[in-house]
């Protein structure tokens, strides 16, 4: 058997990063940055003021006080957006608003809450030091300065410092296209009734909603029967469209493991044991040259272990980030496990941190088919491949899961 570390390496070495798209700002959102972003002026470019109030001399106003208040002339108002050049000297003021640029010679903004609110003449209650309240041009960011570099990912946040700096497209690694196919003739849709022998589709929800988790955009395909003629074209059909295929289901060792039967042969599939529990049977490859394909055991736990070791740093790669696994803390076991010889072990359990430590506890159902167990739990334990037992208070890693 191939242990978990060399099946992820040959997996990497296989993916590579999409190729940039020049798309709008709106488009680009959860993208991968793939350009740096300079700022082409100062952020603010201009004197603003930070506060509606008055625009003053900050030495007209040095002695103002609740029971000797200045009072100043009110020479105009400025507006947000005003673009009139304005100018004050001693004794005089301007109302003023909240980003609006701040006139020559001015030197200080005085909110309108200290002030009587007066239009033609304002009475100033408190006084102002020189700097008051007035955002300086490139305090923010420096003309020239980079704001975003490559492999950032792309969240409201960074949209709007683009749009800031004046950039109305970016290039960007987009979220990889991830199709989800479920094979296996017992599946029927949810919301359908199951007759004898039948199950509802658990897959192919998940892995379509742990590709959307991992910055992918999931497409689920309906239910593929044991047909190989229809697992090979519906997989054929999605080539062209599709950054990465899943499927799950058909590929053990039993006599109709329908995607082996189809897969095997084509570009470079190959189906291997690997080192691992839940999730021996794996399969990988590129079809058409250049579509990763990755065929996950079918028993749902199996399938989502599979995905979060295997798929998740592959769809990172694809856009052109690190390849990390999911975040990882050591804790502390609250019970002993155990866990067989030569294989790593994924274990369900329920992490917290307390008192300045993390601990977890293994879930109750361990079986790769107990799925509800999957979902009470937050984290994967990861007992490895010789270790076959822990004690309670032993350290162990944990997975985060999202």
């Amino acid at each position: 058997m191939k242990t978990v570390d060399e099946h992820l390496a040959d997996i990497l070495a296989a993916t590579h990063r999409l190729a940039p798209l020049d798309l709008a700002l709106l488009e680009a959102v959860h993208g991968v940055l793939a350009e740096p972003v300079t700022a082409p002026v100062n952020l603010p470019p201009f004197d603003n003021s930070a506060m509606d109030g008055y625009a003053v001399l900050a030495s007209d106003v040095a002695g103002a006080s609740e029971t000797s208040p200045v009072t100043l002339s009110v020479v105009g108002d400025i507006a947000a957006g005003d673009q009139e050049a304005y100018g004050i000297r001693a004794g005089l003021c301007a109302r003023i608003m909240t980003g609006a640029p701040v006139p020559a010679g001015c030197d200080a903004i005085v909110p309108v809450e200290w002030t009587d609110g007066g239009t033609a003449k304002v009475a100033i209650r408190r006084p102002a030091v020189a700097g008051h309240y007035i955002r300086r041009s490139g305090e923010d960011v420096t003309e020239g300065q980079v704001v975003l570099e490559p492999g950032t990912r792309l969240g409201a946040a960074q949209i709007g410092m683009l749009a800031a700096v004046g950039r109305a497209r970016v290039a960007v690694r987009p979220r990889p296209r991830v199709v989800v196919l479920s094979t296996g003739s017992e599946l029927v849709e949810p919301g359908s009734s199951v007759g004898p022998g039948q199950i509802w589709d658990a897959n192919g929800f998940a892995l379509t909603a742990a590709a959307t988790e991992a910055g992918g955009v999931g497409f689920r395909q309906g239910v593929i029967g044991d047909d190989p003629r229809q697992v090979l074209a519906a997989i054929e059909e999605q080539l062209g469209f599709a950054d990465l295929v899943i499927t799950s289901g058909g590929v053990s060792m039993g006599a109709r493991d329908v995607v082996k039967e189809v897969l095997s042969g084509l570009g470079t599939m190959k189906f291997e044991q690997v080192a691992m529990r839940p999730g021996k049977p794996q399969g990988f490859g590129l079809l058409d040259d250049h579509t990763p394909i990755f065929t996950l055991p079918g028993n749902p736990v199996s399938a989502f272990v599979s995905f979060q070791v295997f798929v998740r740093p592959a769809l990172r790669a694809l856009q052109g980030l690190p390849p990390d696994p999911l975040p990882t803390v050591t804790a502390r076991l609250t019970t002993p496990v155990s866990s067989p010889s030569g294989l790593r072990h994924f274990l369900r359990g329920a992490l917290v941190y307390r008192h300045g430590a993390y601990e977890v506890s293994p879930a109750e159902g361990q079986g790769s088919h107990q799925i509800f167990s999957l979902s009470s739990s937050n984290c994967l334990m990861v007992v490895g491949d010789d270790v076959t037992s822990l004690d309670a208070g032993a350290p162990v890693d944990v997975m985060m899961l999202p």
